[in-house]
């Protein structure tokens, strides 16, 4: 079966650091309190833990280290030569990923990819302001219900999209698509749940599997 469209996490799976969003604590030093607040709103509430974390620790803060941030941001080994082989086949792709949409456009300025679904901060006069748009929201059901929405928008089949990622976050996309990879982790559970496995950190992995 030819895989008319490949989505993709972001963290861990394209880019070398787990979460983003820690990475722009760590650059901002709000990193102990992020933890906390993550832990305790992550899953519980989101929207609890966007009002505090963008409405209040970044609320007004230069954005200039948040994009020296997203620009330093280290690929993972092989990528390059994957979305060679992706665009040579003729395959759209699509990033589905809780992480930011800066660094998502990245990605669709260096390889060319189709769609983006991320989340985002509204950054103005280069200051954060307290508005963050979450169509991706924590990941779990809801980059399943982005990947439905893509497939009846491009009209291909669920059964014709592959989704590649590495936390429980994409476990809900494994389950409706024709095939999953997890990539990059030990996580037993993701590897259980995916059709396929690629633990080393390596891209050009994939090339056989598509």
């Amino acid at each position: 079966m030819t895989f008319k469209l490949i989505c993709f996490d972001m963290d861990g799976v394209l880019f070398d650091q787990r979460n983003f969003w820690m990475e722009v604590h760590k650059v901002f030093g709000t990193l102990e309190e992020g933890k906390v607040l993550t832990e305790t709103y992550l899953h519980a509430d989101y929207e609890k833990l966007i009002e505090e974390v963008i409405g209040r620790l970044w609320l007004g803060r230069d954005a200039t280290p948040y994009y020296e941030l997203v620009n330093s941001l280290q690929y993972i080994p092989g990528i390059a030569e994957l979305f060679a082989h992706i665009k040579k086949e003729g395959y759209m792709t699509a990033i589905i990923s809780g992480a930011s949409l800066a660094v998502a456009r990245r990605v669709q300025k260096d390889f060319g990819v189709d769609f983006l679904l991320a989340n985002d901060v509204r950054i103005e006069n280069n200051k954060f302001t307290k508005d963050f748009f979450w169509p991706v929201g924590n990941g779990h059901d809801n980059k399943a219900e982005l990947v439905k929405q893509l497939s009846k928008l491009l009209s291909i089949p669920l059964e014709q999209i592959t989704f590649i990622g590495d936390s429980q976050n994409d476990a809900a996309a494994f389950k409706i698509v024709g095939t999953s990879i997890a990539f990059n982790t030990d996580d037993d559970d993701v590897l259980a749940k995916a059709t396929h496995q690629v633990k080393a950190k390596d891209l050009r992995q994939l090339i056989p599997l598509l």
